[in-house]
Order: structure tokens, then sequence, then C-alpha cells
């Protein structure tokens, strides 16, 4: 059995809780989630397998 786990998902799921939990960490969330998803684009660094 692949369990397939994408990173951009994930970390969308995480931010998401995050903002939920603590509004005023907005800001910051959506910086990293940025960096975050640019650094994954430019390595493509799209899934990891296990």
């Amino acid at each position: 059995m692949n369990v397939t786990l994408s990173l951009g998902p994930l970390v969308s799921l995480i931010a998401g809780i995050l903002i939920l939990i603590v509004p005023s960490l907005l800001n910051y969330i959506v910086a990293l989630y940025l960096i975050i998803i640019g650094v994954i684009g430019l390595f493509g660094v799209g899934g990891m397998h296990f």
C-alpha cells in the first residue's frame, strides 16, 4: 500500500487551522505559507512517498 503525502495541501491545512485558532497571526501565516509554497515550486518538492 502506497501513501502519497503532498506538501502543499498539508501546509494549507495547517495554516488554515492556525488562522482559525489565532486570527491575529493571519499576516505571519500567510507570509510563511507563500514563502513555503514558493520554495516548493522552485525546488520541485511536490510530494513525498511513504
